[in-house]
């Protein structure tokens, strides 16, 4: 049965769930139809330029939540509160580590070849936003870059391995390692 779909929005949504369980390589169209039930007719009519537009779009609209969601308030607000909420909104967004990282996934693969600046300006945007916070909180330059890093790869790393072991719990017990560490830092 094929699905009504009236706004990009929800086909950037559907296509997204396929890249995020198939990989942007292993989504052809005949399993983009298949697992979104939309028809190609319509697909076509939202991506024009095909599954390379579906994922550019995709990348513009996960990066477009994380500015208003994530790196804004990291670089707008109460530093503390907006790294506190970093926490919250990170477990939150990928579902307690139920969820990959998009934009991760498409790092580890040709896909990063396709789409470099996208996904080097994510993860820039996520270590420079919160280093900033940490900055602004009272560390020392080098050593919230660092933090930042470490935290931005423990975050990714987590996915990973909750993914891989099939225990989310993982995830969880990374976040609130991590959040401890930045607390610890910043005394």
């Amino acid at each position: 049965m094929v699905r009504t779909v009236f706004e990009k929005s929800d086909a950037i949504a559907l296509v997204a769930e396929v890249f995020r369980e198939l990989g942007y390589e292993g989504a052809s169209m005949s399993h983009i139809t298949a697992r979104t039930k939309l028809s190609k007719g319509s697909l076509y009519h939202f991506f024009p330029g095909g599954k390379e537009q579906m994922a550019a779009e995709i990348m513009a609209h996960i990066d477009a939540w994380f500015v208003t969601e994530m790196f804004k308030p990291l670089e707008d607000d109460e530093p503390r509160a907006a790294i506190a909420r970093m926490w919250q909104t990170t477990d939150s967004y990928f579902r307690s580590g139920l969820r990959v990282c998009l934009i991760g996934a498409f790092a580890l693969d040709e896909t990063r070849d396709r789409f470099p600046a996208a996904i080097r300006g994510y993860f820039h945007r996520w270590i420079d936003a919160l280093a900033g916070a940490l900055v602004k909180a009272g560390l020392p330059g080098a050593e919230a870059k660092t933090l930042a890093e470490e935290a931005v790869v423990g975050i990714q790393g987590a996915l990973t391995l909750a993914r891989a072991l099939g225990d989310d719990a993982i995830f969880g017990r990374t976040l609130a390692r991590l959040s401890q560490t930045v607390e610890s830092a910043l005394g």
